[in-house]
């Protein structure tokens, strides 16, 4: 009697994957190109075809068009900062310098990219101000949790409370202003010179 073949089982996850990989594509497309030419220089049909994805599929996984688009590029955005803060904190006890090590990080990252890829949360919100209240929103939870990372950071290592909380403030501002600067002049001078004072007044609090 001949028995019939043997299916393979099916297996969901690998099933799953090309999903996966084309809603990245699509969120990287769409951030390269904000980060390059803010929310408003950048159209849907070209970032399905950065992504190498169709209308349809971007339309899929981004119902809410562009918009919901920015406000993945935004959280996006937010990940990868926290991730490398996170990264280099874990490897600097002291506060004051991993801001010098970080702000060297962005500076070579900056002039790796040709001084084209800048903060994509900066540069996808500040175009929309005023008109999407939703991206705003998005781009504030981000500095707030930049901040929190920052100031959790130094009340580990002994900082008091309020200080480490009016110090947060001074260093997501001051990072951020410098980052821009630096991809304006095409220069790393603005990150390190950040860098170097953040880190001399963090140490004034000691």
């Amino acid at each position: 009697m001949e028995r019939t073949p043997l299916r393979a089982p099916k297996r969901p996850a690998a099933a799953a994957a090309p999903v996966v990989a084309t809603r990245e594509r699509i969120l990287r497309a769409a951030s390269r190109l904000m980060q390059q030419q803010g929310y408003d220089g950048t159209g849907i049909k070209q970032i399905s075809q950065e992504a190498d994805a169709t209308l349809g599929s971007v339309y899929h996984f981004f119902p809410g068009g562009k918009q919901q688009l920015a406000i993945g590029v935004i959280r996006r955005g937010s990940q990868e900062f926290i991730d490398e803060l996170s990264t280099v904190f874990a490897a600097e006890e002291d506060p004051a310098r991993g801001l010098v090590v970080f702000t060297r990080i962005l500076a070579e990252g900056l002039r790796a990219s040709d001084w084209l890829d800048g903060c994509p949360v900066t540069t996808t919100a500040l175009g929309t101000y005023g008109r999407f209240p939703e991206l705003q929103a998005a781009a504030a939870e981000a500095f707030a949790r930049w901040r929190a990372l920052v100031h959790d950071k130094l009340c580990a290592t002994g900082f008091a409370e309020d200080d480490a909380r009016a110090l947060a403030h001074t260093v997501i501002s001051t990072v951020q202003g410098a980052e821009l600067t630096a991809q304006v002049s095409r220069a790393d001078d603005p990150l390190n010179a950040a860098g170097a004072h953040l880190a001399r007044l963090i140490a004034s609090y000691r």
